[in-house]
């Protein structure tokens, strides 16, 4: 991502709608996007039409959409490609940040690129856009340690210590975001992996 950085035009927190789903691992994504909503001082509006919440950000001094599909999350890419279509904005301006069971808790890793690695939301997003060159900011799950258990785990609340990792993660990332979008791309990558 670093060389080749493309600057970031939407930013799409991925995760599962309901109460039902609030604060379990899957829906990282969507905690890092309330996040930055949050603390820019802006909120989401509703968009019936393209099932999303959707708003717009100033990041030193850049406008960035964000964007929190309201699908479930097999068919986030639905949404995320009808707003990048819109606003004729290219796979390698867009930045989905997603749960990662590969990557502890607490730990948050950036890059352009890549396949889905079984994740639905990725799966989808892949395929809506027909392109992999999207950039992902990974938020650490951990990992149950059997595939079997893998669905039950990702839609289950993380323990207290687990929670407290995964929401420093975010602050992480969220402050991160200003350096990205300063152009200090490799600072906000080097502070983010030495997590």
């Amino acid at each position: 991502m670093a060389n080749e950085h493309t600057a970031i035009r939407l930013i799409v927190g991925l995760g599962n709608p309901g109460d039902k789903y609030t604060g379990t691992r899957h829906n990282a994504g969507f905690r890092f996007a309330d996040e930055l909503v949050h603390r820019h001082g802006e909120t989401f509006r509703q968009h019936a039409r393209i099932r999303s919440e959707l708003t717009r950000v100033e990041i030193a001094g850049e406008r960035c959409h964000v964007l929190k599909p309201l699908t479930m999350m097999n068919r986030s890419g639905q949404a995320i490609a009808a707003v990048a279509n819109y606003y004729t904005i290219p796979p390698e301006a867009i930045l989905v940040a997603h749960d990662d069971l590969d990557l502890p808790p607490g730990t948050v890793r950036v890059k352009r690129g890549g396949g889905h690695g079984g994740h639905n939301g990725l799966r989808s997003t892949l395929s809506a856009l027909s392109s992999r060159e999207f950039q992902r900011l990974r938020i650490g799950i951990g990992h149950p340690g059997h595939a079997d258990d893998v669905v039950a785990y990702v839609i289950s609340r993380p323990s207290p210590d687990d929670r407290r990792a995964i929401d420093a993660a975010v602050d992480e990332a969220v402050d991160a975001m200003t350096l990205i979008f300063e152009g200090a791309v490799d600072k906000a990558i080097q502070r983010l992996h030495s997590r």
